[in-house]
């Protein structure tokens, strides 16, 4: 009897033990299917290059995207760091001494980083190389885009921020206002059934730029037809010849001078406006748009930059 009584008291260890083992397991992974939501005024934001956990509204932050700085701008969210060795014209306050210079677009300033303590830093493509050196300094969130979709990236990127600050509300009646003005551009541009081309200029050389690329929302989303349907889609566009710009005959050329955005002087119009380019419709016609740079070449994807964006190609209308 006191033989089985004993197996029956190790039988029973064994059983516990086990239960213990499995609760453990259990656990930890409701403890990690925790870190992937919000706990204890923290969210944890998931990306391409890696997850940060971020504070709920962050004190402390470094941006390096000018759309979501001119979000954050919009939303009236103080930012602490700004790279100020470019600043778009429509975002001039942040060049002010009370923000931190941390460098520039494609050098930041590390130390400066650093000494700030920051509770967040956003970066987007410019830094995304350099990701792993910012995220050992602070939570860091890749903004991340997809020009094929715009919109749906644009509405994304923003409603992420929206929640990080608790501006959810305040976000979703800006998108509705812009969806608007894009509804009503886009109809336009649809009826006035004009082609266009999308060109940037740097320092004599001009690239092409068609639907689904960096500047593609000009057909994507605004409605505009293309010129060209078969451009290869980069970053720094497609190489062109003027001679391409007056076989393709575009009703209207849009135009982004790019040594205007990083601070030079305005070159693009005697670039553009050669012999070849003066016998296109969109000369005759007196539809060289010539594109703000800070909003389309340094940021754009904000919430003040895309209405800006809108307008403009309203206006050109």
């Amino acid at each position: 009897m006191k033989k089985w009584s004993l197996v029956s008291i190790i039988f029973s260890i064994v059983l516990v033990l086990a239960a213990c083992g499995g609760a453990s397991k259990e656990e930890g992974k409701t403890e990690k299917a925790s870190g992937n939501g919000e706990s204890a005024g923290k969210m944890t934001v998931e990306h391409k290059y890696g997850e940060a956990v971020v504070e709920k509204n962050p004190k402390k932050v470094v941006v390096f995207d000018f759309g979501i700085l001119d979000t954050l701008d919009e939303l009236g969210v103080e930012v602490t760091g700004v790279p100020q060795t470019t600043v778009p014209k429509y975002l001039e306050k942040y060049s002010d001494k009370k923000y931190t210079n941390v460098g520039s677009l494609k050098e930041p300033d590390f130390e400066a980083i650093h000494s700030l303590k920051p509770d967040v830093i956003f970066i987007s493509n410019r830094q995304a190389e350099l990701y792993d050196q910012f995220a050992e300094i602070a939570p860091t969130v890749y903004i991340d885009f997809d020009y094929s979709h715009y919109m749906d990236s644009f509405e994304k990127n923003m409603k992420l921020i929206g929640k990080i600050f608790d501006k959810e509300d305040q976000v979703a009646a800006k998108l509705k206002d812009i969806e608007g003005t894009v509804d009503k551009v886009n109809k336009e541009a649809s009826e006035a059934n004009k082609k266009a081309l999308i060109v940037m200029a740097n320092e004599g050389k001009v690239s092409a730029y068609g639907p689904s690329s960096r500047f593609g929302l000009i057909h994507d989303v605004f409605g505009f037809g293309a010129a060209d349907k078969n451009i290869e889609v980069s970053t720094h566009g497609q190489s062109i010849t003027f001679e391409y710009i007056m076989e393709k005959n575009p009703d209207v050329l849009f135009v982004i001078d790019r040594n205007v955005a990083i601070g030079g002087d305005s070159s693009a119009k005697q670039t553009i406006e050669n012999d070849l380019v003066k016998k296109t419709n969109a000369y005759k016609n007196g539809k060289i748009i010539y594109l703000n740079a800070d909003t389309w070449y340094l940021s754009g994807g904000g919430l003040k930059s895309v209405k800006l964006m809108a307008d403009e190609i309203e206006a050109a209308l």
